[in-house]
């Protein structure tokens, strides 16, 4: 009766809200824009392409059939879990000497970690001896082992089944893999490990030698190259899925059943920073490679499901302000699990540019068991559902990436498009964008792009190879590589010439000139020193000054090289002449906004330079560093 009551009792609050159209909802918005282009306002095009609307409602709902399925059901874009969230904790664990690898591999075992990364060295074919003291004490019954060893994995898997069975364990409780990867070592070298043909036949007798250990993978999808080499998400989804979708054609032509070889599959993305993208990218994933898999025609749905791998990606990482990057890789991070990640790998935040040490790796690891312990991020299953947004995301970004895939398979595959250099070329096309916008600030890649820490200057001792990305293609290679670079590299650049001149130069400065309206001079001069300090100048900020003698006057006993107007479109035409009288050729004079009503009356009085929004920032500050001689 009480219940009775309460509905009753609901019913009558929610009847005091009448319910609102889409159409009502529109008008009010268009009504507010007072005649602004809608599109152009509120809808945001992504770089893949498609549309994403300012807002979304349960009738976007509708057509999402997958919405009727549950968790760890087919096509499992609801998660491939039904009662939990969990993931495997990672942390990779470069092995030069096996005794002190395995000594920190019980380490962080006791660290919360229960997922290890072993990187072997695949210049050289490791013996049962070495494998085994690398696992001496790890008990691979409870602890997911993974073995990154390139053309070396039939040899370290047929290894490891051997200590396997030598420690008697239940093969129904080993996790873990050996990412064996020919068209990854295509992409990426160039070339297959030996050659087309007999690496196929190596995938193939992998999979057959692994048939007994359920949970183990023997082959990789690194898709991981694709959004480190600057790739859309759609891309990143499209082209992993013709990669994997090469191996289950290639493998099931030579006799092998599609139950065997997608299980053995495990795919590896990396994580950017768009986090709802990022979270929805995951979903995708699931449900895409579902109705691929199912098209073999296999026994069961359990053979339908995707087995994925995240690591947090390289593509944004920063050397300058390189804390931040722990922002970067727990938003990362939060995206791989809601999005349902089977494990994961938190980067250290100076792994782009130095060895890392207990105190990062300790940060990386913590980040993880932070959202896993104390936040609980493994305990709901699918938390992202339901939400109008995600759903819609998911839904686009399964629609686009499904496009490009058939456009590839019509191409021979995977294989066939990368020796075409189609892959390579779209890839390459969305990095040239991206790094466009980056330089006009369309894009902002804080501490580098966008407001820079003033302070920091860089160790004089920086390896250079961290700041230059590979442009290089092997000589013997049969196809263009893809080359992973990190998109701030190019202002980390500037930014360093600037750090380096300065231990023998006085270091440049740049003198801020405000004056007039209050408001209008500090937004200015706000603009002017997150752009030049972008370069590492020093900048000379002011209160304002009363008259243009006294601001002129500051500026000569600043000794700035570079002096830049910080004042109203209406004031420039009055101080801008007489700064250059005053100054004369002393300095370089820059006026900051672009007054398009007296431009040409500024340029006609000698004022060459002006920074606004639509500046490419990169180009601009490569122009004053060469004006000052910042060689």
């Amino acid at each position: 009766m009480d219940d009775i009551k309460k509905n009753e009792g609901q019913k009558k609050l929610f009847n005091e809200f009448p319910t609102i159209t889409t159409e009502e909802w529109e008008n009010v918005i268009k009504k507010d824009l007072k005649g602004a282009d809608y599109d152009r306002k509120l809808v945001w095009k992504t770089t893949d392409g498609f549309k994403v609307k300012p807002y979304y409602r349960n009738e976007d709902m509708e057509r999402l059939a997958y919405l009727d399925t549950f968790p760890g059901d087919f096509p499992f874009v609801r998660s491939g879990r039904k009662k939990e969230n969990n993931w495997f904790v990672r942390q990779n664990v470069e092995v030069e000497d096996v005794k002190t690898a395995n000594k920190k591999s019980l380490d962080i075992l006791m660290k919360g970690v229960d997922s290890l990364g072993f990187i072997l060295d695949s210049s050289k074919e490791p013996s049962i001896d070495e494998v085994e003291k690398l696992m001496e004490n790890i008990y691979a019954q409870i602890v997911e082992v993974n073995f990154i060893c390139g053309k070396q994995a039939p040899k370290v898997l047929e290894i490891y089944l051997k200590l396997i069975k030598k420690y008697n364990r239940d093969l129904q409780k080993i996790h873990g893999a050996v990412n064996f990867d020919p068209i990854g070592n295509l992409i990426i070298a160039g070339n297959f490990y030996t050659s087309e043909e007999a690496d196929f036949v190596a995938c193939a007798n992998i999979i057959e030698n692994s048939k007994y250990i359920p949970h183990f993978r023997t082959l990789s999808v690194n898709a991981t190259y694709f959004k480190n080499s600057g790739s859309g998400i759609v891309q990143e989804l499209a082209f992993a899925m013709a990669y994997g979708n090469e191996y289950l054609s290639r493998l099931t032509q030579k006799g092998i059943s599609i139950d065997d070889v997608a299980p053995n599959i495990k795919f590896h993305f990396a994580v950017g920073s768009s986090y709802f993208m990022e979270i929805a990218k995951i979903r995708a994933t699931r449900f895409l490679w579902a109705k691929i898999v199912n098209a073999y025609s296999p026994s069961n749905a359990e053979v339908t499901r995707t087995h994925i791998h995240t690591v947090t990606s390289d593509w944004n990482k920063t050397i300058y302000d390189p804390y931040v990057n722990m922002l970067r890789t727990t938003t990362e991070s939060m995206s791989a699990i809601i999005g349902g990640t089977n494990s994961l790998t938190v980067k250290p935040f100076d792994s782009a540019f130095k060895t890392q040490n207990e105190f990062s790796e300790r940060i990386a690891r913590n980040q993880q068991l932070v959202l896993k312990e104390e936040s609980y991020f493994d305990k709901i299953v699918d938390p992202a559902s339901g939400s109008y947004y995600i759903e819609n995301l998911t839904d686009s970004l399964i629609e686009e990436a499904w496009k490009l895939f058939i456009q590839v398979e019509e191409m021979g595959g995977f294989v066939s498009a990368i020796k075409q250099g189609f892959i390579q070329q779209q890839i390459n096309e969305t990095a040239l964008a991206k790094n466009k916008a980056l330089a006009s600030r369309k894009e902002v890649l804080i501490g580098s792009n966008q407001y820079p820490n003033f302070t920091e200057y860089l160790d004089e001792n920086i390896n250079d190879n961290v700041l230059q990305p590979n442009d290089s293609t092997l000589a013997n290679a049969m196809v263009e590589t893809l080359k992973p670079y990190r998109v701030a590299q190019k202002f980390e650049q500037l930014r360093l010439k600037t750090d380096r001149y300065a231990k023998e130069n006085k270091r440049p400065s740049v003198f801020l000139f405000t004056y007039g309206n209050l408001s209008m001079r500090r937004a200015r001069s706000q603009f002017s020193s997150n752009f030049f300090a972008c370069a590492g100048f020093e900048i000379i900020d002011n209160k304002g000054f009363q008259t243009i003698n006294e601001g002129v006057k500051a500026s000569i006993k600043s000794g700035a090289q570079i002096v830049v107007l910080c004042a109203t479109d209406d004031d420039y035409p009055v101080i801008a002449p007489e700064v250059v009288k005053k100054l004369g050729d002393n300095v370089i004079i820059v006026v900051a906004g672009y007054p398009k009503d007296t431009i040409e009356e500024l340029k006609s009085k000698g004022i060459k330079h002006f920074i606004h929004i639509k500046s490419n920032v990169l180009e601009t500050l490569k122009e004053f560093q060469q004006m000052i001689g910042v060689n």
